[in-house]
């Protein structure tokens, strides 16, 4: 027999807690990235200050938000203890990654080129078992931390799941169906989607508990969002603030469009955040802005509170859970 519902758990790096408590949530965030590859790709990207992140942090906390899953996963720059650090001191619920990022962000000499799969598919069993790992972004993981994941996540470029990826993507979904744990997907520039769909299902991991992100970063062709909608998976949505892809009315609009055509209960939103778009890194944003900008645009776009809490409370809190 399945779980009950009030028996469903997600795994926070402060341990499993029931979905119920999730509360107000950004469902994709980067909180701390390691100076290393990313930064040299955009300097942005690096977020190493821990005390930075808490002042964000605190700014979240204090317009209600409770809990932020991290996109940031194993060997790429993620600061397990600086995570766990922050949610002790904060109080907010953290969901950590593990899994890998576009292959952009590591080092021609990374482990994640080599290594084979069942290798790749033990490692993020290990995480997602046991904790996570602190060494993994120069040598391969050996040092691990008790304080575990609660996502797989996983990226794939402009080219989709092709043959660099194929070893990856099956790893990540091998290591889902072993755990029962959930997959966040990266697509570049929202495309690729039905291919990391077909990949993870194949495999036998539920539609359910995949949730592909990025895919608002152009909003203009309904049609593909709503076949990507159709087959069940969460869509989430991050190009809120980010006005080099489109305006905030766009997507507005765009979610209202979703909406209409009946998948209200598959939204989900965040910032991806970035120290460009964190007030406490000297950014622009802040964590408080899906609730004090984002959410009154939404109600000026006619969506009642109750359609809006399922973005943030009532769909991270079944997207997120363990399935088995």
């Amino acid at each position: 027999m399945g779980a009950t519902e009030k028996e469903k758990l997600i795994m926070t790096v402060q341990g499993a807690i029931p979905a119920s408590s999730l509360g107000f949530c950004h469902s994709h965030e980067h909180l701390f990235l390691a100076d290393g590859q990313s930064a040299k790709v955009h300097a942005a990207l690096r977020l190493d200050d821990f005390d930075h992140t808490v002042e964000e942090l605190e700014l979240f906390k204090s317009i209600g938000g409770r809990s932020i899953v991290d996109a940031q996963p194993v060997g790429a720059g993620r600061i397990a203890g600086y995570l766990a650090e922050a949610s002790i001191k904060t109080g907010i619920n953290i969901i950590a990654s593990t899994g890998f990022h576009k292959l952009i962000f590591y080092p021609q000499d990374h482990w994640i080129h080599t290594v084979d799969e069942d290798v790749l598919t033990q490692l993020y069993i290990n995480e997602l078992n046991l904790g996570m790992y602190t060494n993994a972004d120069f040598e391969f993981p050996s040092r691990k931390l008790a304080f575990k994941p609660g996502i797989i996540k996983t990226a794939s470029d402009m080219n989709g799941v092709d043959a660099q990826y194929k070893r990856l993507f099956s790893a990540a979904a091998r290591a889902s169906v072993d755990t029962g744990t959930p997959i966040l997907s990266h697509t570049e520039m929202g495309k690729g989607a039905l291919g990391q769909i077909k990949v993870f299902t194949d495999y036998g991991v539920p539609a359910e508990s995949i949730i592909i992100c990025h895919l608002d970063r152009t909003v203009e062709d309904i049609g593909y969002h709503l076949e990507v909608a159709q087959t069940g998976v969460y869509l989430e949505f991050d190009t809120i603030g980010r006005f080099k892809y489109h305006s905030d009315e766009a997507e507005a609009e765009f979610i209202v469009k979703m909406v209409e055509h009946g998948f209200e209960d598959k939204i989900l939103i965040g910032l991806d955040t970035t120290r460009e778009r964190m007030k406490s890194y000297g950014g622009s944003l802040g964590l408080d802005y899906i609730k004090t900008a984002f959410i009154p645009l939404l109600k000026e776009y006619g969506l009642k509170d109750e359609t809006i809490q399922k973005f943030v409370i009532d769909n991270p809190a079944r997207a997120f859970t363990k399935y088995k």
